[in-house]
């Protein structure tokens, strides 16, 4: 009966028990503390420092996380970079900032934005066996971007790790990497000696001895003797080390110290109260950005393994305020001057047979040049803006010949080509097609021969004084003669003096004044506007610069150029509540503050809105609140 009544004891036992080791476990003991609400968070520190790098010179003069004081307050963790080492090293920071809010107002700066917030851990979950892993996301847009990971290690977490690490490395140092080890070196020496003494006695020789040749002396191959002589077990479980050198780090190592993707892996060797780490990000704006949302995910690990994850906490929202949301972007015109009579011309290489005038298409590229000229006289039928008033069409001659000649033949080339085009006009219209003649286009050549490289100084010199003072046009082009290059001149750059000008008089359709002023929408100007509310800050200085208007100066004043801002500023008249508080903002980062408290109560007294504003920038906010305006 005894035996009888403990056995059917036993499983009731070991149920008891085994109840307790699961209410007792570490995944069991989390779980209850989070049902009593004790886990991680994240929040926004009720005060911040101006400028986040502040935070880490002033942690540099702190004591390191591993030494820090047995204190029941917060503990307010920063990274620093180590400047030796180039790593990220925790530091502390001892607060009495609370930690309340889920929501804040920051400001883009240069295309640049930086949040804080703190991930807060409450005593009781800093346990020394545990690492607490925290990784941050951020929602930008539509697009979701992971933080570098916090981890918060237990000082016999770490020691573990460090026991892996130092297994592991025992490992690695077991594994033979010298072959010479693997051989029985003194008996294959014995076994030489006995049988081989004439080989034994070239041991001292440093010469090679091709295979074969051993072979002879051996009586076996070297490969066969190093076999026979090698210890063949150890060889098997020294190649079997290496094959498992990957197993084996994941054997010793449950939870590898990796630095990649980590913004901070400190060791708490306290748990004497609270740890709260400051985490500061910055990241590129992107125009329109209005909100920023920070989530955190979180696990418990004991001795790498997973106990489980932290309830998610409650999201943390930044506003963000940019000066480019203060840019005017009404519509800017210009003035412009209209003409009635306008102008335009186009210019064809017709080739003619020399001393001849008709138009041959056959020849060179006339039909092209012909057919490009009628298209372009289409064109100008089909403005319908335009009337056409005339069409003069003008034939050159080269130098070449006589001027009597070349005047004549210049202008019954003229008419050869009006007549080509005059299938163009209408009955009636012809008469708007007038013909005339330049029987040598002096200018033009003065203009080809001072821009032809391979003409030298010289012959350009003696142009200007010796050519060009002949008034008379035949003893001008003999005078030339005495040029190095006329030869050249007469084959290459004369032929490009036989042109055909057509001149276009035109004039606009309706109007009646010589002279129309009109606005137009100055589309520079509203280009420059649209980089600045696109955060392209030095386009639109580059673009709004010149107008010295509140766009230049806001541009000016978006891209980090203060002093050239306030020289816009400073002559623009206070009539608007955004110049004013453009201007208090740029005074205020100039150390002006009586000026921009001064400004700032303007623009609000013009606008009340902006009293709001003046809270998203840090130079409004610090005036706002010390100042008490109302």
């Amino acid at each position: 009966m005894k035996s009888l009544f403990e056995n059917r004891l036993r499983p009731a036992a070991a149920l008891l028990l085994l109840a307790g080791a699961v209410s007792c476990s570490p995944s069991g003991k989390v779980k209850a503390m989070f049902d009593k609400g004790i886990t991680a968070d994240i929040c926004i520190p009720e005060t911040l420092s101006e400028n986040p790098e502040d935070d880490g010179a002033a942690a540099a003069e702190k004591p390191a996380a591993e030494e820090r004081r047995e204190e029941a307050g917060p503990i307010i963790m920063n990274a620093i970079r180590d400047s030796e080492t180039g790593e990220m090293v925790a530091t502390d920071i001892i607060s009495e900032s609370k930690v309340v809010a889920r929501f804040n107002h920051v400001s883009e700066r240069l295309g640049n934005v930086s949040v804080s917030f703190d991930i807060v851990v409450p005593s009781a979950l800093l346990d020394s066996d545990w690492q607490l892993r925290f990784s941050p996301t951020m929602r930008i847009a539509s697009d979701t971007v992971s933080l570098e990971t916090v981890l918060v290690t237990g000082s016999k977490y770490r020691d573990r790790q460090l026991r892996g690490y130092q297994r592991y490395r025992e490992f690695i140092a077991s594994i033979i990497t010298d072959t010479a080890d693997l051989i029985m070196m003194r008996q294959l020496e014995v076994f030489v000696a006995r049988y081989y003494p004439d080989t034994y006695a070239m041991r001292r020789d440093s010469s090679i001895v091709p295979e074969p040749e051993a072979e002879n002396l051996f009586g076996v191959t070297q490969r066969e003797a190093m076999e026979h002589y090698s210890k063949t077990l150890k060889h098997y479980i020294n190649d079997r080390k290496k094959r498992n050198r990957e197993k084996m780090f994941r054997k010793y190592v449950k939870s590898p110290m990796d630095g990649s993707g980590m913004r901070l892996d400190t060791v708490l060797r306290s748990d004497g109260g609270d740890f709260v780490y400051r985490y500061v990000q910055s990241f590129r704006s992107r125009p329109g950005l209005r909100k920023v949302v920070v989530n955190m995910t979180g696990g418990v690990y004991r001795f790498g393994e997973f106990i489980c994850n932290f309830p998610s906490p409650d999201s943390l929202e930044f506003y963000i305020s940019s000066l480019s949301s203060l840019a005017d972007d009404s519509p800017r015109y210009k003035m412009v001057i209209r003409e009635r009579v306008v102008r335009d011309n186009t210019m064809a290489f017709i080739d003619f047979a020399a001393g001849k005038s008709v138009v041959d298409t056959s020849l060179g590229r006339n039909a092209d040049e012909l057919r490009r000229v009628r298209h372009c006289v289409g064109d100008v039928f089909d403005r319908e803006e335009l009337e056409l008033d005339s069409l003069v069409v003008t034939a050159a001659c080269s130098p070449e010949g006589r001027w009597s000649l070349n005047a004549a033949l210049s202008g019954s080339r003229s008419a050869s080509v009006g007549e080509c085009i005059s299938e163009l006009f209408e009955y009636g219209a012809d008469s708007l097609l007038k013909t005339s003649c330049l029987p040598e286009d002096w200018d033009r050549l003065s203009r080809m021969i001072a821009s032809d490289s391979l003409i030298s100084e010289r012959s350009r010199d003696f142009y200007l004084r010796k050519v060009l003072s002949v008034r008379d046009p035949d003893a001008r082009e003999a005078k030339m003669h005495g040029m190095t290059e006329y030869r050249y001149i007469r084959e290459r750059l004369y032929p490009r003096l036989r042109t055909v000008r057509f001149d276009f008089h035109l004039h606009r359709r309706g109007m009646v004044k010589d002279t129309v002023h009109t606005s137009e929408l100055d589309t520079a100007y509203m280009r420059g506007v649209a980089c600045l509310k696109r955060l392209e800050y030095s386009d639109a200085v580059r673009i709004l610069g010149s107008y010295r208007d509140y766009n230049s100066a806001l541009a000016y004043a978006s891209a980090g150029y203060d002093h050239s801002s306030w020289d816009i500023l400073g002559a623009l008249p206070d009539n608007s509540a955004a110049v004013c508080y453009l201007k208090a903002l740029v005074l205020s980062r100039l150390g002006m503050e009586g000026g921009a408290r001064e400004k700032l109560e303007a623009a609000i007294a013009l606008d009340a809105s902006f009293r709001y504003r003046a809270n998203l920038d840090p130079e409004m906010e610090k005036i706002l609140h010390k100042t008490k305006i109302h």
